[in-house]
């Protein structure tokens, strides 16, 4: 079995506490992130083998749906996520700069994993709802066709469930923005 990446979103901190409680009661998964973000929101995140994974997260949206905002499951997510979330993505140089950002924090993880799997890029920083009123945001950096193809199909997989918000590829950004972000 592959391993997999799974995360629910919740409107409320005691609907989502319980419903990161009830997925890993559910299955024998790893909660990874357990945490509020703003404004008020409860995620959790897991990890285990694919079927664990999706039984998790499928018992936490049946019994607490009402109050859950988002959700995902993804097999074998890309190897860049991780130190994209933790801030330990390091770049040395920025040929071209992509950011996209959406209203939820679930959609911008499955964004980020469909923009490193579409082409060439590097993701630089995953910035999960803290801090953004609930919205989430990624960077990504490499060639500016790369960026573009990325970005461009990370914006229509998140378009799909109305959740995107922004995005802009910026070829050859100044020294001063990517020292900003760097």
């Amino acid at each position: 079995m592959s391993k997999a990446l799974g995360m629910i979103e919740f409107k409320t901190v005691s609907a989502g506490v319980t419903a990161a409680d009830s997925m890993v009661k559910t299955a024998q998964v790893e909660l990874i992130e357990a945490q509020v973000v703003c404004p008020g929101k409860y995620i959790a995140l897991i990890t285990g083998d694919l079927s664990a994974v999706d039984a998790a997260v499928e018992n936490a949206r049946v019994q607490y749906g009402e109050q859950l905002i988002d959700s995902f499951v993804l097999g074998n997510p890309h190897q860049g996520i991780f130190p994209a979330i933790y801030g330990t993505t390091h770049v040395e140089h920025i040929s071209s700069l992509g950011v996209l950002e959406t209203y939820d924090a679930a959609a911008i993880i499955v964004a980020a994993d469909v923009a490193a799997k579409t082409s060439d890029v590097e993701l630089i920083e995953l910035r999960i709802a803290k801090g953004m009123c609930g919205k989430s945001y990624v960077f990504l950096c490499g060639e500016v066709s790369a960026v573009e193809a990325a970005i461009s199909r990370a914006k229509a997989s998140v378009s799909e469930g109305g959740m995107f918000l922004d995005s802009t590829v910026i070829a050859h950004p100044d020294e001063q923005i990517c020292k900003s972000i760097l």
